[in-house]
């Protein structure tokens, strides 16, 4: 059995703290909601609210909360990897 661990361990530890989780929370669906209001927001004013425009207005929160997660999660799997070193 071998005792070399995975590269990818520090990612999976990373993704279970929930400093990671609550970083990309507030930052990603800030992000996203200050982009659905600038994309969207005159539609949603307007009253001319379609499927497309309900869906991109979810998928907007969504998108910019998943680059924040990547990006939290990478900067703590490294913070592991260097303090276990």
């Amino acid at each position: 059995m071998s005792t070399t661990t995975s590269p990818r361990l520090p990612y999976w530890q990373a993704c279970r703290q929930p400093a990671v989780w609550a970083r990309a929370t507030k930052l990603g669906l800030v992000v996203g909601l200050i982009q659905v209001s600038l994309n969207q927001g005159d539609y949603w004013l307007s009253g001319q609210v379609t499927p497309l425009i309900v869906i991109k207005s979810i998928l907007s929160p969504l998108l910019s909360f998943g680059i924040a997660f990547a990006s939290a999660v990478a900067t703590q799997a490294e913070h592991l990897s260097r303090s276990s070193s």
